[in-house]
């Protein structure tokens, strides 16, 4: 965090962003996890501000309601017609100043659809900013292509920013800069108050452009600095699908890179997909094709993957996760899941547990040693400790109207294509039959059979299906049968 605490930060997100072609505000639209705007604000944050305001007006409703869930304390001014980059400032102070709210100190402006905009940078741009004395300073980038860009100028001998020009009014050697204006600010809080107020809106657009502020504070005599971004794609702006696409894929690779260098190994980070809020441990491993979403975190010697979801999803240390679907799981140590499963909100995998290949976990605790292998359904269950439930299973919770609860005790062995009609409870150590629709509690150290006698009819293929496939099968046998005998 920078020493320098700014006094408010003004975040720019009142645009309807009609190049994205979406009836969702484009400030909303989401990548790693986080709105655009939620990225910039948590960038924010890590100054500290003493207040934090977002400029809203498209769609401000949704845009309000979402910063309300995601950060309270958010303050947010409307921009009821979008008169430029100057006005919406202008309303936020004014919001501000509504509240008995003046900023004197330093003042940031960002805009709310800049998503790689990093923490650091801002505080870099503040501390710029002071120790310069500026009234103003830029974020400014040097970039490989400065085509389209407003060009910095500077003063040769102090460094000081002396215009910004646009491309279309720059000189061939203006063109040649390849320092740009990012479009981010630090001013003079008071400076800026009162330049706001001399803004002209004699211009093509008929808008107060932000812009000109800095040529008012330059003419009445105050020093306009510029601090470079260290990374020029961190100013990148969302405007489509693209470019969305693109600062989804750059920001993927820097939380990647982040947690590579923290000990995990990731074996195909092309292939990787991580949410800003997900958390790892030094030698987690994740193989290829997986995506882990929400606040899913990977414990020490975990192994996730190939071709795993997680959402809100913890996993265990030295956990194995393969080719597995999860949402709101807790996967516990050594547990052993898939491939093919799916754990559904509530899943509850105790320590060295599994749940198996094709395997559908809802609202279920699974006590240590425990192992579903295959084919099963576990709905809204309690199974104990060091429990084999056998293939086929399903637990049947739903009756058309309410869910109900099956519990399994410890050391139980339940045989396959069993049907656990809840409510219902299997005691410790009782063994089911295989083929058994079990409806009534068994006690423990019980062996429960429910399924009807088995009678074979004889001749009965050779009396409905003479002729076919299967009675001559059957002749044979026979007859090789009586050649033995």
């Amino acid at each position: 965090m920078s020493a320098n605490r700014p006094a408010a930060v003004v975040v720019l997100a009142a645009g309807e962003g009609t190049r994205m072609k979406s009836a969702t505000p484009k400030v909303l639209h989401s990548i790693c996890g986080r709105s655009l705007v939620g990225h910039v604000v948590a960038a924010a944050r890590e100054l500290a501000p003493e207040q934090l305001v977002v400029i809203v007006g498209h769609a401000r409703e949704q845009v309000t309601a979402h910063l309300a869930e995601t950060d309270p304390a958010v303050r947010t001014a409307v921009q009821y017609e979008q008169n430029g980059t100057g006005h919406a400032v202008r309303m936020g102070l004014e919001e501000l100043a509504r509240e008995g709210v003046r900023p004197e100190g330093t003042v940031i402006v960002v805009c709310g659809d800049t998503p790689l905009l990093t923490g650091s940078t801002l505080a870099r741009l503040a501390d710029v900013h002071a120790a310069d004395g500026n009234a103003v300073t830029v974020l400014s980038a040097e970039v490989p292509d400065s085509t389209g860009y407003g060009r910095i100028v500077r003063d040769p001998a102090t460094g000081a920013v002396t215009e910004i020009v646009e491309h279309k009014d720059a000189t061939e050697e203006q063109r040649a800069i390849r320092e740009i204006n990012s479009g981010v600010f630090a001013f003079d809080g008071k400076l800026l108050a009162d330049a706001l107020g001399k803004v002209r809106t004699d211009n093509s657009q008929g808008e107060e452009y932000l812009t000109d502020v800095l040529g008012i504070l330059r003419e009445a005599g105050h020093r306009v600095g510029a601090a470079v971004a260290p990374d020029h794609r961190e100013i990148l702006g969302i405007n489509n699908r693209v470019q969305l696409a693109e600062a989804r894929r750059l920001l993927n690779e820097r939380l990647l890179v982040e947690a590579m260098m923290s000990g995990v190994t990731v074996v195909d980070p092309a292939t990787t997909w991580v949410d800003v809020t997900v958390t790892f441990e030094p030698d987690a491993l994740v193989h290829p094709g997986t995506q882990l979403l929400g606040a899913t975190h990977v414990a020490t010697g975990a192994e996730v993957g190939p071709n795993c979801r997680l959402t809100d999803t913890t996993v265990g240390a030295g956990a194995r996760v393969d080719n597995t679907v999860a949402d709101s799981a807790l996967i516990g140590e050594r547990a052993a899941v898939g491939p093919f499963a799916y754990l559904r909100p509530g899943t509850k995998l105790g320590a060295k547990s599994k749940a198996g290949a094709y395997v559908e976990m809802k609202n279920a605790e699974v006590g240590e040693g425990t192992k579903v292998p295959h084919l099963s359904y576990v709905g809204d269950a309690t199974i104990g400790e060091y429990t084999n439930i056998g293939a086929a299973s399903v637990f049947v919770n739903y009756d058309g109207v309410n869910k109900h609860h099956t519990t399994i005790g410890s050391h139980c062995r339940t045989g396959s294509d069993n049907m656990f009609v809840a409510p219902v409870t299997i005691g410790d150590g009782a063994y089911t039959a295989a083929g058994s629709v079990i409806t009534k509690d068994v006690p423990p150290g019980s062996l429960a059979v429910a399924r009807g006698q088995q009678r074979n009819i004889e001749g009965w293929v050779a009396r409905k299906r003479p002729g076919s496939a299967a009675a001559q099968a059957a002749s044979s046998a026979l007859q090789e049968h009586d050649g033995e005998q």
